[in-house]
């Protein structure tokens, strides 16, 4: 005799639950309870009309458009977010011009596709519109503007250009040079130290205070970013990533003049112009100021008159260092492990794998690794 289906609960009811075709806020499946007190195959017949019900209900009619409902999703679900987060959507949701003024419910596949051909020259665009647009077209699901079968109908299949995420560079030999033969002053020479020694992200760096550091124990506690709205910045108590809050040892190298210069100060280490913080701008002239200094280091004689492109450094900027600081911690395995790199990054242990693996590959022996193994 076949089994049935569905068994009886503890009250003796037959029961399940079942995907009403609407989401929950954080993005998982609603359910329905569905119960029968009569049989397994009556709570079949039941649950096969739901369905029936569901693919047979027709979304209300709206005039909403994707760029009115755009708009309101991004001041929505958006506005918590870190401003660079923040300008990104709002950056993407521009491509979506073409067709911001179709309603809602006449959505297709094909205008999806659209926007994505529109923009197969930028393989990076094309990504974050496609992160986007389901964004939007999942919230207008759940808001009961869309079916449930909207999700896939709409998104899937999309045919994107090949997007290959460029490798993160280190420093080249010259830039490492001219980083630390440049002649700067002791604020821009502290800031390089922190960025060369450390590896701090920008923000972590210019938001450091003189209590931040521990010289007995020689050590940089990191718990706070500047960010910068515009060209006003802004001071945030926390990290960028809940790894974020970290403490950095001091090496040999940088430990002199770093003590000499924080011990100089009060308060922040680097402030704007009778402010407590750099504003953008200031930030800016001061990075100039100090690849100026680097590329004279190498030669360069910024008074002739010469082509930009002869500058041996260009496009040079404070987040090379960071990656220069992971590849040659990176180079120091087995002597520190992944896990600690991560911990020193203020990143997790997966990061650490996915960005900087072809530098693990470059160690391993593997020949060497086969006959010791047999």
């Amino acid at each position: 005799m076949a089994s049935t289906k569905y068994t009886r609960n503890s009250r003796g009811y037959f029961e399940t639950k079942i995907w009403d075709g609407t989401l929950n806020p954080d993005g998982t499946k609603h359910r329905k309870t569905i119960i029968s007190k009569q049989s397994s195959a009556d709570l079949e017949k039941k649950v096969n009309a739901f369905k029936r019900s569901l693919e047979e209900t027709a979304v209300a009619e709206s005039n909403i458009t994707l760029g009115e409902y755009a708009q309101r999703w991004f001041d929505l679900y958006k506005v918590s977010k870190e401003k660079n987060t923040q300008k990104m959507y709002s950056a993407t949701l521009k491509y979506l011009a073409p067709i911001e003024y179709v309603r809602l419910v006449d959505l297709r596949h094909s205008h999806f596709q659209q926007i994505i051909n529109l923009n197969l020259d930028k393989p990076k665009t094309c990504k974050n519109i496609k992160i986007t647009f389901t964004q939007i077209i999942k919230s207008a699901v759940r808001d009961r503007y869309l079916p449930h079968s909207a999700i896939d109908e709409i998104t899937t299949d999309i045919s994107l250009p090949k997007y290959k995420k460029p490798l993160k560079r280190a420093l080249s030999a010259s830039e490492r040079h001219a980083a630390l033969t440049a002649d700067l002053d002791e604020r821009k020479r502290a800031f390089i130290n922190i960025l060369y020694y450390c590896g701090l992200r920008r923000g972590e760096a210019l938001a450091l205070t003189t209590e931040d550091f521990d010289f007995d124990k020689r050590v940089i506690n990191i718990s706070k970013v500047v960010i910068f709205d515009g060209n006003t910045p802004e001071l945030k108590p926390y990290p960028k990533s809940d790894n974020g809050t970290r403490s950095v040892p001091l090496p040999d190298a940088p430990y002199e003049q770093l003590k000499n210069y924080v011990g100089s100060c009060e308060g922040f280490i680097f402030k704007g112009q009778n402010k407590p913080l750099m504003t953008e701008t200031a930030y800016k002239r001061m990075w100039e100021s100090i690849i100026c200094s680097m590329n004279m280091a190498l030669g360069y004689n910024p008074q002739q008159k010469k082509d930009r492109m002869e500058k041996p450094i260009q496009g040079l900027t404070a987040h090379v260092f960071r990656h220069n600081y992971c590849t040659q911690l990176c180079y120091q395995i087995p002597t520190i492990s992944t896990k600690m790199i991560a911990r020193l990054m203020g990143d997790t242990e997966k990061v650490v794998l996915s960005v900087y693996s072809h530098i693990l590959e470059e160690k391993e022996d593997v020949l060497t690794a086969i006959n010791t193994a047999f």
